[in-house]
Parts: structure tokens; C-alpha cells; sequence
């Protein structure tokens, strides 16, 4: 009998609701696509989806940027980061967090992960009193929620703002707390590969007045500030217009238009993920050689993607997986490749951030695998991956050490 393959694509994601195809032909006729250019009496689409997602988050105040790097490094300025100054973040995440550390002026300080690919809180302590670091850009990477009372606990111990990367999260919660409403700021990503698309995009939501009063500006609000509806009254933007400089980022009317239709589909769409991602972790229970990352009971995820590890495995025993994966169809990541490959990179591939040595993290990051997990998936095709990943990492798993073999470079 011929091997199982999948056909599916890794990469194609649902397509865009009519309400939100029709929103934006709409927002075309007319033209008015910057976020300020209203009719009389009119309300701009982007100041309407800021108002809904604070309302969807809990949030006071709420601004849609162009994208979700934007957001943090808006973030990072609006919560009073100084030139020079180190900032906290994961040693496990993507290029945009130290990125966006680094274009604010700060320098990155990599805290290590645990096994479950949360923050270390012992290295969290021990950094910031090394670097005295006042400020933390928590990345929730892959969608994986830390103990977040107990993180803010430690915070304000420590003396440290925190501010929450939700790229992975909108749509998570600990403890029944939405993800991002733990830090002073919480940001998020629009971007096709997230929960919400609009191909670019990003959002900051915060209870904090002059925060958000500070980021507004910096979006490059001008003179405009009293047409956003999810925001500080005027009074707190007379004390910092003069002094706040504009590093331009809006967000404008043709992608709100499309988003929002989008927005009260998320509890739906997080309940399919969950769904995909529970089919997956069934199939590959108790696959030898391979170990599954725990979901806290307190934890509500997205499982818009999915990690295992391969602790102990070789470098060629890894790359032969691989490829023997991607010869059935399945494309997976490997965060543990000596080279950055399409999105996956890892601190030491980020050379503008200073050398640091993280044994903890190399060790996990080694045997450490990432896939996608679209809804364009059905729990069938989920099932049919995990048969084809639990085959190929038995047979490789529990066969002679391979010769040297390079991984395959997937997008």
C-alpha cells in the first residue's frame, strides 16, 4: 500500500467575508481611504473598528496601526522608552519584537524559555536586576500563555512595565482575561497569518491614558486627535501634543472596512481552532521520541499553530524528518536550523542585538517544531498530518543514525 500524502496548503488562508468585500469596494467608490478624510457627518471605518475592538477587549482606549511591528515599537515610545535604554523580551520569538526594540532605540535583553515555551521568570529576575531593565515586551510566541497573575506580580515587584505581544493571541485568555488586558499595553497583529486579516495591521489597546494619548500622536495624528472615538478626552493631549514626535503609522479606511466584518467571527473562529489543534495533539500522543507541549488549565488558546519537540534527536535525524514530511506534504519548521528559513529565525540570528548565551533555550529551541494550522484545515486533514507526522517520526525516530542531511527550506 502507497504512503498517506496531504495536499493541502499551509499557506492559503479563508477568504475575506462578502460584509467586508463590500465594506471596502465601498470605501474605494468613494476614495476617502485616509483615516481623517470624512464627509460631514460622517464616521471614518477606522476609528468605528477601534471603537469595536476596545469593546470586543474590555479595553478603555484602543488605536489600529499598519502593522503589528508598528504597534510595538509605538508601544515601546508611548510607554517612555529611552535611546539606549535595554528591554526585556523572550529568547523564543520572531524577528518583529527584537526588531521593533531595536528601531525604538532600545537594546534587546533575551530571557530564556521553559520547556512549555513560556518566559523563565527566574531569568526574568535575575536579567532585570543584571541590566536594570524597567521595561518587558512579553511575546506571547506561538499563542503560549505564561501564568500571567503570577507575572504581574512579579512585574510590579520588579519595578518593570509590561507590555503584551498578542500577535498570536487575540482571542486567548488566562484565567478568563483577555490577552493583552494583563500589561499597561497590549498589541496585536492583522497580518494574513493572524487571527484577523487585513494582509497588514496592527492594533494597541491600554486603560492607561497618556500611554495611549502618547501613541495616538505618534501615529501621526497631527492636530486630528478628537476624531478618534476609542481615546482619551482632548485635555490629555494638550499636555503632551508639542512634545510627542509624529513617527507616522495609521492604519486607513480600506483595511478597517475589511476587518471589520471580521471581528465578531473571532469566538467562532477560535472554537475551530481549537478543534484542529485537539485533533493533532490526539494523533500524536505518545509518539515515541516525541514530546507535546502542555496547555495549562487556565489557559484558553488559539491554536492557530502547533509545536512539538524532538529532545535528543540529532541534527541529520531531524533534517531527515523533515523532509520526509515535506515529501508527504507536510510542511513543518525547525527553529533549531543554523540558518533563519522564510519566517523562522532565532535570537543569535539577529546580530543588531548584542551576543548573549541563553543554554536553556538553545537546548529547547534544538528539537523544536512549528506548523500552521489554518481553518481552510478540516479535522480530517488534521487527523491525516498527525498519521503522517507520528509515521515518519517513528521510522526515523527509531532507525540508525542518518549521515549528514540538510533540511528542506520551507516558506
Amino acid at each position: 500500500m502507497s504512503a498517506e500524502r496531504f495536499t493541502g496548503s499551509f499557506t492559503q488562508q479563508e477568504p475575506i467575508p462578502e460584509a467586508g468585500i463590500a465594506a471596502a469596494l465601498a470605501v474605494l467608490r468613494h476614495g476617502r481611504l485616509h483615516r481623517y478624510n470624512e464627509a460631514p457627518g460622517e464616521v471614518s471605518e477606522t476609528a468605528l473598528l477601534e471603537e469595536e475592538f476596545a469593546a470586543l477587549t474590555g479595553a478603555k482606549y484602543c488605536l489600529a496601526v499598519a502593522s503589528g511591528g508598528y504597534a510595538l515599537g509605538c508601544a515601546l515610545r508611548a510607554a517612555g522608552l529611552v535611546p539606549g535604554e535595554p528591554v526585556l523580551t523572550n529568547a523564543f520569538t520572531l524577528a518583529p519584537v527584537p526588531g521593533a526594540i531595536a528601531a525604538a532605540g532600545g537594546r534587546p535583553v533575551f530571557v530564556e524559555v521553559t520547556e512549555d515555551l513560556t518566559l523563565d521568570f527566574a531569568d526574568l529576575e535575575a536579567k532585570t536586576k543584571a541590566t536594570g531593565a524597567r521595561l518587558l515586551m512579553l511575546s506571547h510566541m506561538r499563542g503560549h500563555l505564561c501564568d500571567m497573575e503570577a507575572l504581574v506580580q512579579l512585574c510590579d515587584r520588579l519595578g518593570v512595565i509590561l507590555i503584551e505581544d498578542c500577535a498570536h493571541t487575540m482571542g486567548a485568555a488566562w484565567k478568563g482575561v483577555a490577552s493583552g488586558r494583563q500589561g499597561v499595553v497590549g498589541c496585536y497583529s492583522m497580518q494574513t497569518y493572524k487571527h484577523m486579516n487585513s494582509g497588514e495591521g496592527g492594533f494597541l489597546i491600554s486603560d492607561n491614558a497618556e500611554v495611549m494619548a502618547r501613541a495616538i500622536l505618534l501615529s501621526g495624528s497631527y492636530m486630528l486627535y478628537g476624531k478618534h472615538r476609542a481615546a482619551p478626552g482632548p485635555e490629555v493631549f494638550a499636555a503632551l501634543r508639542m512634545d510627542t514626535p509624529n513617527v507616522s503609522g495609521r492604519m486607513d479606511n480600506l483595511r478597517a472596512a475589511i476587518l471589520r466584518p471580521q471581528l465578531p467571527s473571532l469566538g467562532e473562529r477560535v472554537a475551530r481552532w481549537a478543534v484542529l489543534y485537539q485533533t493533532l495533539e490526539t494523533g500524536l500522543q505518545n509518539t515515541p521520541g516525541l514530546r507535546l507541549v502542555a496547555r495549562p488549565a487556565e489557559e484558553t488558546y488559539v491554536g492557530s499553530s502547533f509545536q512539538f519537540l524532538l529532545p535528543g534527536w540529532s541534527d541529520a535525524r531531524i533534517g531527515l524528518f523533515l523532509n520526509r514530511c515535506i515529501a508527504r506534504g507536510v510542511e513543518l519548521k525547525w527553529f533549531g536550523a543554523d540558518e533563519p528559513v522564510a519566517f523562522t529565525s532565532r535570537y543569535d540570528h539577529w546580530r543588531y542585538a548584542e551576543a548573549q548565551s541563553l543554554p536553556q533555550t538553545d537546548r529547547i529551541l534544538k528539537g523544536l517544531i512549528d506548523m500552521r494550522l489554518p481553518l481552510t484545515f478540516s479535522p480530517q486533514d488534521v487527523a491525516l498530518i498527525a498519521r503522517i507526522i507520528r509515521a515518519e517520526a517513528e521510522s526515523v525516530g527509531q532507525g540508525p543514525e542518518p549521515a549528514a542531511i540538510a533540511a528542506p527550506r520551507v516558506e
